[in-house]
């Protein structure tokens, strides 16, 4: 279907007028960004962008990313003009109110065909590279287009991730920089000088140019764009920020608030539109993206129609279950103790061969995280044949990235990392919790037994800041064997984003760890004697449930003193638990209580009923830099002084 350009600039318009309602209704927003894009948004989805808003999970779908997600009132237009998801203009009107379909910025789950939850800036340029790759380890021919602007430019994450994509030559990935030089503050420039064409040329991509309210001169760049294979393409688009609006237009006034009735009224008389009527949209604006649609549908039956020919062909996978993944493990040698890096690793390869979408790696550290999967191949510039990427020293992008091939679609995505550096992670944690997006993040080197690298290289906070993010899943192993169970259940979960936290320094292999208890989060490894209000109750993860043991066997053979050990390697998974299953495993009646993990204390008062029965062996300092056995000794992470602290209860 032929398309001329007065009908893009009837459709730009009606954008236009249709995000200044729209925010204008709700007295909250940004309808200056929308504005200023409508006429690159209305050329890509009239004439280029591969979506059918009848089958938003149609898998070879081109991806649509707004980075800039304060610009949502142009998502929201374009998914009721094209009838995505049956976005009605009611919905429209109650933008940003609660319990509308149309947030602030744009959410995954919430509106349909939002393929990630954007708004802290430069994560969906990120995350954008994410799908892009996602796209070629899939082999699929679909394209990512993403809308970002000078925010998402500054932001570092933008950074590390573009200089990822270039140097792994990620094609079918085009981003439209919305250079419109305008932020809250005033102009770009005042902060701002980067030549954003040579820095992206230095990056590898293939850099356009074009005016973004000229639309023959926009065909043509995006023509040139989606021509390059080889290579992300950045295409610098300069526009007017609020183009449309008579008084306001070009200045920072209507970045990031309601243009006023006055200017909405003016705008739309400049725009040839009735001032006295809102939310309007002219019916052949509804016929273009119609007939657009009606195109796309049929380009996605023949898509789907030729895969199901070639599925018949081919042998189905069989499905990932609980059962296989648990036969899949290895075993580890009681009489051998192991780092739970090292059994990360053993338990990631082993797994590897069952659950094929495993894909992932660590940010210049597998040497150290172990979470190489070794038979599967490596990501190398142009070839994406493997399951293994070097993300080099990226982890804010890492984890940016790894949360964008997840949201592909068909693939589980890690980003490995040393646990201090969880804090750089941490943005994108979050996205994926708000997202439930089951991206997997692997910490090794969790506490203060680095050692030598001193405080800057050990966490204290970073577990305690992981739990407290809704949605998250952490898991801190006590050995091996935990360390398995562990990873069956990051891999079940398919509702938010889960972590595993892991040592440096070698553990033994313990007995009575428990499959079941690790899925519930926390069951009684070790006990001895009689179980009521008399015992002695230990509650550790990781690395101090075998000190735990050892003082509560000094204990009952010196006394015979009853005692209970529990391990709790998902604190998160305890608590969601029936009160039943928490009152059988740490029972009230058990007031006596120490409680042991190598980090910050906050979070553990939760398990304390009374201060002067219960003891705590946490970490509340930086540590310092010095031998791991030597801090053991200093900071009283030993049998000796976990038995000297439960001696005090008895």
């Amino acid at each position: 279907m032929k398309i001329t350009d007065e009908q893009l600039r009837l459709a730009a318009d009606t954008i236009r007028c249709l995000c200044a309602d729209t925010v204008e209704k709700a007295k909250s927003g940004h309808p200056g960004a929308a504005m200023g894009m409508a006429d690159l948004a209305a050329t890509l989805w009239l004439k280029h962008f591969a979506f059918d808003p009848a089958d938003v999970t149609w898998g070879n779908r081109d991806r649509l990313v707004f980075s800039g997600g304060h610009a949502s009132a142009l998502v929201y237009a374009l998914a009721h003009l094209s009838g995505t998801g049956g976005l009605s203009i009611e919905e429209l009107k109650n933008f940003r109110q609660f319990g509308s379909r149309c947030a602030g910025h744009p959410e995954r789950g919430l509106t349909p065909g939002v393929e990630v939850t954007t708004g802290p800036l430069g994560q969906g340029l990120a995350m954008g590279v994410g799908l892009a790759l996602g796209a070629k380890m899939k082999n699929r021919t679909n394209r990512t287009w993403v809308f970002c602007g000078d925010g998402d430019m500054e932001e570092g994450v933008s950074h590390e991730a573009a200089s990822f994509a270039g140097a792994m030559r990620v094609g079918g990935l085009v981003v439209i920089y919305d250079f419109n030089g305008i932020q809250i503050e005033g102009a770009v420039t005042d902060t701002n000088r980067d030549d954003a064409k040579a820095r992206f040329l230095a990056y590898g991509w293939k850099v356009l140019e074009t005016d973004g309210h000229d639309f023959a001169g926009m065909e043509k760049a995006l023509r040139k764009a989606e021509k390059i294979a080889d290579a992300p393409v950045l295409l610098i688009a300069k526009t007017v920020i609020g183009k449309g609006a008579p008084s306001k237009a070009g200045t920072s006034e209507c970045h990031g608030a309601p243009l006023g009735a006055e200017e909405v009224a003016a705008t739309k008389r400049a725009l040839g539109f009735d001032p006295e009527k809102s939310f309007y949209v002219p019916q052949e604006v509804y016929d273009l993206f119609s007939a657009r649609a009606a195109f796309c549908h049929r380009r996605r039956n023949k898509d789907v129609k030729a895969e199901k020919s070639l599925a018949r062909t081919e042998t189905p996978p069989e499905p990932v279950t609980r059962e296989r993944l648990m036969a899949a493990l290895p075993k580890f040698d009681p009489e051998k103790p192991v780092a739970t890096r090292s059994a990360n690793g053993t338990v990631m390869n082993a797994l590897a061969d069952v659950f094929v979408d495993l894909v992932g790696g660590s940010a210049d550290l597998e040497g150290s995280n172990k979470t190489g999967l070794k038979k599967h191949g490596w990501i190398a510039p142009g070839d994406f044949s493997g399951r293994n990427f070097h993300w080099g020293v990226r982890e804010l992008a890492m984890s940016a990235m790894v949360n964008g091939l997840t949201a592909y679609g068909n693939m589980r995505a890690f980003g490995a990392t040393f646990f201090v550096f969880s804090d750089y992670c941490r943005p994108a944690i979050r996205l994926a919790a708000i997202m439930g997006l089951p991206s997997i993040f692997v910490f090794s080197h969790d506490s203060f037994y680095v050692g030598e690298d001193g405080p800057t290289h050990q966490p204290v906070e970073q577990l305690a800041a992981l739990r407290t993010i809704p949605n998250v899943t952490t898991f801190r192993p006590a050995d091996a064997n935990e360390t398995g169970y562990a990873w069956v259940e990051m891999l079940m979960n398919v509702s938010g984003p889960s972590c595993i936290m892991t040592t440096r320094q070698n553990l033994p292999v313990l007995e009575g760890t428990s499959a079941e208890g690790v899925a519930k989060g926390a069951y009684s490894i070790w006990q001895a004697g009689e179980q009521n209000g008399e015992t002695l109750l230990f509650i550790a993860t990781g690395s101090e449930v075998a000190l735990a043991i050892g003082a509560a066997k000094r204990i009952w053979e010196e006394s015979r003193h009853a005692v209970r050990v529990v391990s709790m390697p998902s604190m998160e998974r305890f608590l969601a638990q029936k009160c039943t299953y928490r009152e059988y495993v740490v029972p009230e009646r058990m007031t006596r209580r120490v409680i042991v993990e190598a980090g910050s204390r906050f979070g553990w008062d939760r398990f304390r009923l009374d201060f002067k029965t219960t003891r705590f062996i946490t970490r509340d300092d930086f540590g310092a830099s010095g031998p791991c056995k030597v801090l053991e000794r200093e900071f009283g992470f030993t049998v000796d002084n976990v038995l000297a602290a439960a001696r005090e209860l008895i």
